[in-house]
């Protein structure tokens, strides 16, 4: 029995019967019970009228012979006007407790037992213990008013009780196999989206059925297969871009190298610098795959110390003063004196900075301005990267930390790597800070980093 859902039918079904039962069985027991003492408040009257006529009965007789005659009549004609039911549901027995009258379930000249008869009521005549009388309860196989409307009644009741226990059993069937099949087929879903998912499927989607917790299921799974299929095409861009970005640099280098060999090209400065260029490429892609290596599984060494914000920007920001002012840039920088020392490892973060600080000076125009401000904001260190250049458009802003992303034309490597800024976020995020961008097409972009004051522990 494998089915989970034939597994479910079943155990709603056997929730469902012993509900039943356990109810049916209650409710008989609370209604004989109820019944009975409804019963007995009827016939009390007459019961205590018997008990009186018992009395004088055997004052007037002195034994019990023919009693039952003398005061129940011969049961096939009817009672005269007044007189008690000819079949008074109790029991009599004497004075030695043996039954003279009553249920069959108890044998005429049968003693019973003390603990029985002490529920009944005593008949004494002088003071002299002579019997007792017992109301009897109603429904039994055996008794001698199984007949009676009242037992009809108890029947008639026990029947319907029984009928109506079937009927919710068929009804609990009918409604495990809809439950079932309701948990089951999702489920089922699932397991087939993640056999497809296996087989390569990626992106595949299941349907969402419900917002409970097997369609939070549905729409995590789904949005693990767009993630896993997002992913999937990176990693084939990324291995494209990466083939084309090794691929441009060694064409040159072997082209070079081919035309020296045969003697095609005579060796020169510009040959052997044009060489040393492209080499210094690659050196530089190999490097910056690398730290994303490490950065991706959590093995980027980070040696923290105490810094000051201003010595951090002041010297990234000096390391492109030259290149500035080459492209006629305006490099600012507004740092307030005030500013607390933050634990970070500096190199890193002066990495962090160079790639933010290249990247403004690449796409801002001739006059334009590149502005590093710090501050404190929310109990946290805000560095801000500003310029005056084309800006980003709104379909690229989400991307521009993605690895060899081209989306932006505008803002193309230009030779590098194109890896700067997504090892920006890494590093960035290894400091437990973060890292956005912000731009208005032709009003510049602005990359804010934000650090928490307390910095990072030793790795």
């Amino acid at each position: 029995m494998r089915s989970l859902k034939v597994r479910l039918t079943l155990a709603f079904l056997v929730v469902g019967l012993l509900g039943i039962v356990l109810v049916a069985l209650l409710v008989n027991w609370q209604t004989r019970r109820q019944f009975n003492t409804f019963v007995q408040e009827i016939y009390q009257e007459d019961f205590e009228t018997l008990g009186v006529r018992l009395a004088a009965y055997y004052q007037e007789n002195g034994t019990w012979d023919g009693v039952e005659a003398d005061l129940f009549g011969d049961p096939r004609q009817e009672p005269e006007p007044g007189a008690p039911p000819q079949r008074l549901p109790v029991t009599f027995v004497d004075g030695e407790r043996r039954v003279i009258f009553g249920d069959r379930r108890y044998q005429r000249g049968a003693q019973l037992p003390q603990n029985v008869i002490d529920k009944g009521q005593l008949i004494e005549v002088d003071g002299e213990t002579v019997g007792w009388i017992m109301l009897d309860s109603f429904g039994g196989r055996r008794g001698d008013f199984s007949e009676s409307p009242e037992a009809n009644f108890l029947a008639n009741l026990n029947q319907t009780t029984l009928l109506l226990a079937l009927g919710s059993a068929v009804a609990a069937l009918l409604a495990g196999i809809v439950l079932a099949r309701t948990i089951s087929r999702p489920i089922s879903e699932l397991q087939d989206g993640t056999q497809r998912v296996a087989q390569g499927q990626l992106g595949y989607r299941v349907p969402v059925r419900s917002e409970d917790e097997i369609g939070q299921l549905a729409t995590s799974f789904n949005q693990m297969s767009a993630d896993l299929a997002y992913s999937n095409e990176l990693r084939r861009q990324m291995t494209a871009d990466i083939a084309h970005d090794l691929g441009t640099p060694l064409s040159v280098i072997q082209g070079y190298s081919e035309a020296l060999d045969d003697g095609k090209l005579q060796g020169s400065p510009e040959i052997f610098r044009a060489i040393h260029q492209q080499a210094g490429h690659l050196t530089r892609l190999v490097a910056d795959l690398r730290t994303l290596s490490l950065a991706d599984t959590g093995q980027l060494s980070l040696r923290p110390q105490a810094v000051a914000p201003r010595d951090l920007l002041e010297h990234s920001a000096l390391a492109f003063a030259s290149q500035a002012e080459e492209q006629r840039v305006d490099l600012r920088l507004d740092i307030p004196d005030s500013l607390p020392d933050i634990r970070v490892d500096p190199d890193r973060m002066v990495q962090v900075l160079s790639n933010l600080i290249a990247n403004a000076l690449r796409h801002t125009p001739p006059g334009g301005e590149i502005h590093l401000s710090a501050a404190i904001a929310a109990g946290q260190l805000v560095i801000q990267v500003q310029d005056t250049g084309a800006g980003i458009a709104p379909e690229d802003l989400p991307h521009v930390f993605d690895r060899f992303y081209r989306g932006d034309r505008a803002r193309s490597t230009n030779g590098e790597s194109g890896l700067g800024l997504a090892i920006t976020r890494s590093i960035v995020e290894a400091h437990n800070g973060r890292v956005s961008a912000a731009s208005t097409p032709g009003h510049g972009a602005t990359f804010t980093i934000t650090l928490p004051l307390s910095g990072i522990d030793n790795q």
